[in-house]
């Protein structure tokens, strides 16, 4: 496309100077940058109408980027220029969720000659996902950020220079301090553990010895927000039972996504059973197409036999399924 599909945008204005358009004609414009998504404008005309369709890229799939935006502008045509400039406005559009067919304007007269679409944003916001307010990208978004980094870095600090602890951790091979309110917010077994006359209340302890010290650090790092990629990596197993127990179903869920993503000949029996344990049909599901439907089962004969004879028999008898239904072509 030339030049003349290019719009000029600023933060909150967009303007598309549009050369002399023919009857019967429609362009579109380049996409130009305005908050959190990039944006079209396409102008099309008939012997009667002129329209313009302002849209959000990808604005009906939010899992390729942000949710629709939550649009509130002024939309102007601007045709030929100073001293003698006529103008003709949108009454505006307010708190309009743009979904994939967007906002179109249909002018009910043809226009000849040069003329520039304006596009003057009053707000942008985007919906809550837990069902809350919308809320503006250009209020609110950039001070929760700021508001929320803040925060996690002084949960970091309270953890890492043990800033008024009041718990001690005891892992199998050392020990940790931590508070107690951050544990019961994030955990409803810490929760109740520090409601009720436990043992761990009355003395300010709790025991986790099925943990080591840096598996049990990391799961404080989880907690507390602060938790790096390679720790959580080499101490996702532990992280796993921590979150069952725990029963923290965020941290559970980051485990098995994980999990999910490096299985190989030399750990997927132990996933496998891992997925059996806590229940994680999706990791158990990918573990057996990784077995059986790559034909890996065939490549692991000594590892196999182990797994047989140690695994969970409801566990063999689903390998086993799998393993026929793939011989019989299924």
């Amino acid at each position: 496309m030339t030049d003349g599909a290019r719009v000029e945008a600023a933060p909150r204005l967009a303007q598309w100077r549009v050369d002399a358009l023919p009857c019967y004609t429609y362009r579109k414009s380049l996409p130009f940058r305005i908050g959190l998504w990039n944006w079209y404008l396409s102008v099309e005309r008939n012997n009667k109408q002129t329209c313009v369709k302002l849209f959000a890229e990808n604005s009906n799939s939010p899992k390729n980027g942000p949710s629709a935006p939550i649009a509130s502008f002024v939309t102007k045509l601007l045709i030929s220029l100073p001293p003698n400039q006529q103008t003709i406005v949108h009454p505006g559009i307010f708190d309009k969720k743009l979904k994939h067919d967007g906002f179109v304007w249909a002018i009910d007269s043809t226009v000849t000659g040069r003329f520039v679409i304006e596009i003057e944003f009053l707000d942008l916001k985007v919906a809550d996902p837990s069902g809350g307010e919308p809320a503006s990208i250009w209020a609110s978004r950039q001070i929760k950020q700021c508001s929320d980094s803040t925060a996690l870095s002084s949960l970091a600090r309270m953890l890492h220079e043990d800033i008024l602890t009041d718990i001690t951790i005891n892992a199998a091979d050392g020990s940790v301090r931590a508070h107690r309110a951050i544990l019961a917010t994030r955990s409803p077994v810490f929760r109740s553990m520090f409601s009720h006359d436990l043992r761990e209340k009355e003395l300010s302890t709790v025991d986790i010895s099925d943990m080591t010290l840096d598996a049990c650090r990391a799961f404080l790092s989880y907690i507390y927000g602060d938790v790096r990629g390679e720790e959580f990596l080499a101490n996702r197993l532990a992280l796993l039972r921590a979150a069952d127990k725990y029963d923290i179903d965020d941290l559970r869920e980051a485990c098995h996504e994980s999990l999910l993503e490096d299985i190989d000949t030399g750990n997927v029996l132990e996933r496998l059973q891992t997925a059996h344990l806590y229940r994680l049909p999706r990791l158990k599901g990918g573990c057996l197409r990784f077995l059986v439907d790559f034909r890996k089962v065939y490549e692991m004969h000594n590892d196999l036999n182990a797994f047989l004879q140690t695994a969970d028999r409801d566990l063999v008898a689903e390998v086993f399924h799998g393993v026929l239904a793939a011989w019989s072509g299924r």
